[in-house]
């Protein structure tokens, strides 16, 4: 593992944080200074910081659940100066990775983790993702049947970010959906779906002229935000760990399968 990944996995330091400590010298292996960014930790290294030894973490991974704001950023930093949830977090978060995104305007659960693996398997997952979501606009059959049978879009930009250089989308059809509430100008939807494409919904509902005005993320894989305060953390159970780790198992056992069968299928 590369010294700065190193030190953000093990410590309480961001990498670029690691990377400052390294450069200034703070980072010595064995006892003395390195400043090789590129430096693979050995088995056997002691790699201290500031004089303390790094303690490794091992094999442990730690989730949190994390009810984000509206008006915060999921990234690590903005070149607007707007506020992003580590300016929001406590400073022993600041190295954990978020598990995918919920835009500028969302709010509700974003699970966060010490460790990349968790983070892309959680990512690339097919796990349900729940939203409370609200419509400027009454349902319409059109949008009933897309939800229940999907939708291809070779212009998904309605609802897009104005940067965003994703143009088509693929929209599979909806786990499951409730009208919690209705009126003239308006629908209150809870939406179940399991991708977690960029602005998915936005773009959905944006092709039908629609604009979402809420979007709160209650739920992930299981997960469920409940009454967590908005801007507050929390650790995960030992059940929704001990799911986790069913989740991985099952997982590694499939893309073994996988690869087992792309052997064995002749090239042509």
């Amino acid at each position: 593992m590369r010294l700065n990944k190193y030190i953000a996995h093990n410590t309480k330091y961001s990498r670029r944080d690691a990377d400052k400590l390294i450069e200034d010298g703070e980072v010595t292996l064995n006892k003395r200074p390195i400043k090789e960014f590129g430096y693979e930790v050995q088995p056997g290294d002691r790699i201290f910081v500031k004089g303390r030894l790094v303690k490794e973490k091992g094999n442990e991974v730690t989730v949190i659940v994390y009810n984000k704001p509206k008006g915060v950023l999921v990234t690590k930093k903005d070149d607007r100066g707007r506020a992003t949830i580590y300016h929001k977090l406590p400073g022993k978060f600041r190295h954990f990775i978020p598990v995918g995104r919920l835009d500028y305007a969302s709010e509700g659960l974003l699970l966060l983790t010490d460790n990349v693996e968790v983070a892309t398997a959680l990512m690339e997952s097919k796990l349900d993702r729940t939203y409370n979501i609200k419509i400027d606009k009454p349902l319409t059959q059109e949008m009933v049947s897309a939800m229940q049978e999907g939708l291809v879009l070779d212009d998904a930009r309605a609802g897009a970010h104005e940067k965003s250089k994703i143009y088509s989308m693929e929209f599979a059809p909806f786990i499951s959906f409730d009208i919690r509430s209705e009126g003239k100008s308006y629908t209150k939807l809870r939406v179940t779906i399991n991708e977690g494409k960029n602005r998915e919904l936005r773009r959905f509902f944006g092709h039908f002229n629609a604009k979402v005005l809420d979007l709160k993320r209650v739920a992930f894989g299981g997960i469920e935000l409940n009454n967590l305060p908005t801007n507050k953390t929390r650790f995960f159970t030992k059940k929704e760990y001990d799911d986790l780790h069913a989740f991985l198992k099952q997982r590694k056992k499939a893309q073994k399968k996988e690869r087992a069968k792309q052997k064995e299928t002749p090239e042509a």
